[in-house]
């Protein structure tokens, strides 16, 4: 067995927090084990101006981390699973899926201004760049006014108190417990409400496929139900071709032993959305992402994927 283990992380707060997270999980598993953390910019991070739907969204927190996985500068790349792309880098893999932090989106309004979603309100101003999260509040909320808004979790929240900022903001729940910002949180979004990306809350553990040492330290930090929501989350995703710059949202659960998984495509100009539900044997979780991604389309979220293509630069 290897007795070293180099962690290649974006350097944000919490993408630190993640990276020394699993540092202390391998380091419980495998005492003795030496694991050290390195630090690399990604464009993600360098372009704070630049829409994540303009780019497209694929790779640009991931890239140069895959980079140097490849080049074998780290010997794990630690990412939020939400931002890895649906097709791995040819060579790369999942090394790992651990225990799934919450899944769910959080409301952050302005102090005195924004206690609920009771209160987004036509006009009321909320910053969000998620083509998914716009489409799913506009469903709930019409007519609050959408514009775009880009930064760390702390930095968002921040512009949520600043003069002209907007009036409220969403973040993915786990990012605030893993920094214990929650009392930032205004109100919790239901499920029924706001459908998560696919792979919000996970961390994905990417090695090189043919580096058998790492992927057995790994090995200890897998979650089989974790790996079974993901996997069938991502094959919707792949099956729509999309990534974070179209409307949809997925969520795999396992329950009783069977996969049961929710999706949806919502129009980002709130023209409605189209939602449904399937279930199956967690080991077929792949075809069952692929055949939740059909039975929406069937429903109409080509249409809403088509007019969103369209309207691209």
């Amino acid at each position: 067995m290897i007795d070293r283990i180099r962690i290649g992380t974006r350097g944000s707060r919490l993408a630190l927090w993640q990276a020394n997270h699993v540092k202390s999980l391998l380091e419980a598993a495998w005492p003795g084990l030496f694991v050290s953390i390195v630090e690399i910019h990604t464009r993600g991070d360098r372009d704070q101006a630049t829409s994540l739907t303009a780019t497209g969204g694929i790779g640009f927190f991931t890239k140069e981390i895959e980079q140097a996985l490849i080049n074998e500068r780290v010997d794990l790349a630690v990412h939020s699973l939400k931002d890895l792309p649906t097709v791995l880098v040819p060579g790369l893999t999942l090394g790992a899926v651990p225990e799934r932090e919450d899944t769910r989106d959080a409301l952050i309004g302005r102090p005195g201004r924004v206690d609920g979603t009771v209160d987004l309100t036509p006009g009321t101003r909320v910053g969000t760049s998620s083509p998914r999260r716009q489409g799913q509040l506009l469903a709930a909320c019409p007519g609050i006014a959408c514009e775009r808004i880009r930064g760390n979790v702390p930095t968002r929240i921040a512009k949520v108190s600043e003069d002209g900022g907007p009036d409220a903001t969403i973040l993915a729940l786990a990012g605030l417990k893993r920094l214990a910002l929650t009392d930032a949180v205004t109100e919790i979004l239901p499920l029924e409400t706001m459908l998560p990306a696919a792979g919000q809350g996970a961390l994905g553990l990417e090695v090189r496929e043919d580096d058998a040492g790492a992927r057995e330290v790994l090995a200890a930090l897998e979650d089989p139900a974790a790996r079974a929501a993901v996997t069938a989350e991502r094959a919707f995703l792949h099956r729509l071709e999309g990534g974070c710059s179209i409307p949809a949202g997925a969520l795999g659960e396992v329950v009783d032993g069977r996969l049961v998984l929710d999706g949806v495509v919502a129009d980002v100009d709130g023209g409605g959305l189209c939602r449904a539900r399937v279930e199956g044997d967690p080991a077929d979780a792949g075809a069952l992402g692929g055949e939740l991604a059909e039975v929406l389309l069937s429903l109409g979220a080509g249409k809403i994927l088509a007019r969103l293509r369209s309207d691209e630069p």
